[in-house]
């Protein structure tokens, strides 16, 4: 569980938790074969947020050329702290505050997904005031 209680992540597709709240898809791009209106109701997302997602070229590089999981995610944070991103990120933390959000991405082990650096962020964010 993270820092703010109403901060979860979870694996797009999944069963939903209680509790869990809106689930924000921070994906680069959007699930093959499913129909947009049906994003939510087979618990992808409701909400698509592609600015949270890691760059076309960070992806690329992570996925074709072994790049060790501690550069990802040193490139990704830096990716963050451009405007959009971190305006976002805050907007997120303000709303974490009053309703539970989750932060979902494709990948099985948060571990080694963004979604965990994201979360971090938000937690941050949210102490930034």
């Amino acid at each position: 569980m993270s820092a703010l209680p109403r901060v979860h992540t979870a694996q797009a597709g999944s069963p939903r938790q209680r509790g869990e709240g809106l689930r924000i898809g921070v994906v680069r791009f959007l699930p093959r074969g499913v129909s947009k209106r049906d994003y939510a109701r087979k618990n992808y997302f409701d909400v698509w947020l592609p600015s949270l997602a890691p760059s076309r070229p960070l992806l690329s590089r992570f996925l074709k050329s072994g790049m060790p999981i501690t550069t990802f995610f040193r490139q990704f944070r830096k990716e963050m702290e451009g405007t959009e991103p971190r305006q976002v990120i805050k907007l997120l933390a303000e709303i974490a505050k009053r309703t539970p959000i989750a932060i979902c991405c494709y990948c099985e082990d948060e571990a080694r997904c963004h979604r965990s650096v994201l979360i971090e962020l938000i937690c941050k964010a949210n102490h930034s005031y």
